[in-house]
């Protein structure tokens, strides 16, 4: 997603600090969310209510502290209930009262209203677009400038609500109207080609590259798997077809699954293969790696020609081409289990033409070929959160749905061989080049006497907010480099991406200063940590 973006979150209207001035321009309330200690103010057509959208939010978001605002929220509501039901006799003999007033009263009574309606959330439905987070309100200057940029930057004029917007009334008690999910930081509810599948995953997305009538390439959000089905524009989607329960719990596919290379994104992509109930049998060249997997109940491979001889879809996830290449190619290789039929998917980061080699060398032993290197880091693949990329055999792409479905957020069809290879390199580069970038800022930043974590503050509260943003900058102030995406590994990506470019006679200057940087950090010892110890590149 972009950066910046957040799912939606719970959260209910609060009075603000009799210090604390509403900002000008769109009407907004103060929400504090549930779960955190965060307020802000939030523009009504960010609001949605709790009740309708609770069970959407919940399939869309993952994570403890998720959870631990559901939960807050839940314990608010029930605490609520009861005061609100002691309150209603009292409530309908104060409205007794108002009715029995002359002219005065009648005014009085109306304002009343106007004021309910206000606290008690009649809110619009929002596009969700142009928004953004602002995390704690510190202080009455911190809350406002960032809150006037959001509102000088939005795209729609004021006081002109898009034709789609109406007014929406939370129907509850009057304590528990104020709870709502706020859409904030940009987020959009998921797409869909046509009306959502009922038995479909909401959190996870297929994209699939599709080329129209015209020269432009685009995109088509696509569920689930398996059903293709013809568009009238001639590209295809593929449809849910039964591969989720009511829940959103996900049917494993009934194949036997086997998976290469057990390192900081295998683990936690095995690990959740075997959460949603897939059959897995896993090999790691030091295999000590797989002890873990077989007591949560994997089957262990001896070599990785067995595996794939005893599995009908086989991953793969190393290192770099060199390792992708010995690992197909090598003594019991991958080469050597296969044969009609069987599937080879390879996820390693690697250059176009290595996997172009592998394709070729697997589909002439009868074999399919999907490469579909990822997205992410430690955290995400743990979290099974990854972005997925995928290339070659389109068949077999559907067939790994289950699996992508527990693995990660999102994936996307690219089309043929190699094109999954180089565009992940290009969003690598990008995120390395960032990364550097990020590392090059907070030292200037310390030599020129400025707070590095002022620093942050005040990018957190720009457009450059993301997790990412956050996360690397956290090490770097805490000095934590425990590896989340190897320094190795990213300097290994941005080469490669450098090379692509020389493959077409295409500049990359800003990659190449980057890569400089990252080979200065390997040269101090920093391959193993985490790439955000580029840092220390710049302190020595």
């Amino acid at each position: 997603g972009k950066l910046g973006r957040y799912p939606p979150w719970p959260g209910k209207i609060v009075n603000p600090p009799k210090d604390l001035k509403k900002p000008r321009g769109k009407k907004c309330f103060f929400v504090k969310f549930f779960g955190t200690e965060d307020h802000a103010w939030i523009k009504v057509e960010q609001l949605k209510p709790y009740h309708p959208h609770k069970e959407e939010m919940i399939k869309i978001n993952k994570g403890k502290r998720f959870q631990q605002a559901v939960d807050a929220v839940e314990e608010f509501l029930r605490k609520t209930k009861g005061k609100d039901q002691a309150s209603s006799h009292n409530s309908n003999e104060e409205k007794n009262r108002r009715n029995s007033s002359e002219e005065r009263g009648k005014q009085s009574a109306g304002e009343e209203k106007r004021k309910a309606s206000l606290s008690e959330g009649k809110l619009k439905k929002g596009t969700g677009e142009g928004k953004k987070r602002i995390s704690s309100v510190s202080s009455e200057r911190g809350s406002k400038s960032p809150l006037k940029r959001a509102q000088d930057q939005s795209p729609r004029k004021r006081g002109r609500p898009p034709k789609d917007e109406k007014d929406l009334t939370i129907p509850e008690s009057s304590t528990v109207k104020r709870v709502m999910t706020g859409t904030v930081a940009g987020f959009k509810w998921p797409p869909s080609v046509s009306e959502p599948v009922k038995d479909s995953d909401p959190h996870f997305h297929h994209f699939l590259l599709s080329q129209t009538e015209k020269p432009a390439v685009c995109y088509q959000a696509i569920t689930k798997k398996l059903k293709v089905c013809e568009e009238e524009t001639g590209s295809t989607s593929i449809q849910a077809a039964d591969s989720t329960a009511v829940n959103g719990s996900i049917t494993p596919t009934d194949k036997k699954i086997g998976f290469l290379g057990l390192g900081l994104m295998g683990s936690g992509i095995v690990s959740n293969l075997l959460k949603m109930g897939h059959t897995v049998t896993v090999w790691n060249r030091t295999a000590e790696k797989c002890d873990l997997f077989i007591q949560e109940g994997a089957r262990l491979g001896r070599t990785p020609a067995e595996v794939v001889s005893t599995c009908d879809i086989t991953f793969a996830c190393v290192s770099d081409p060199k390792a992708a290449k010995d690992l197909v190619l090598g003594p019991s290789g991958v080469l050597q289990g296969i044969r009609p039929g069987k599937c080879y998917v390879d996820m390693s980061t690697v250059d176009a033409d290595t996997v172009t080699e592998l394709a070729q060398v697997i589909v002439s032993r009868g074999g399919r070929f999907l490469e579909a290197p990822v997205s992410g880091n430690q955290q995400l693949s743990n979290d099974g959160m990854l972005v997925i990329l995928a290339a070659g055999d389109r068949g077999l792409y559907e067939d790994c749905s289950s699996c992508f479905q527990a693995m990660g957020k999102t994936s996307f069809f690219l089309g043929e061989v190699g094109n999954a290879a180089k565009m992940m390199l290009i969003v690598n580069m990008v995120q390395g080049s960032f990364m550097a970038t990020i590392a090059e800022g907070l030292t200037l930043a310390q030599v020129t006497g400025q707070s590095q974590q002022t620093l942050l503050d005040i990018l957190n509260q720009g457009q450059l907010a993301s997790i990412f943003l956050d996360q690397k900058c956290q090490n770097i102030l805490q000095g934590n480099f425990k590896p989340d995406f190897y320094l190795k590994y990213i300097q290994k990506d941005l080469r490669l991406a450098i090379a692509l470019g020389d493959s077409v006679n295409h500049p990359t200057p800003m990659a190449a200063a980057a890569n400089e940087v990252y080979k200065r950090a390997k040269a101090l010892d920093q391959s193993d940590n985490d790439m955000s110890a580029v840092y220390r590149a710049y302190i020595h």
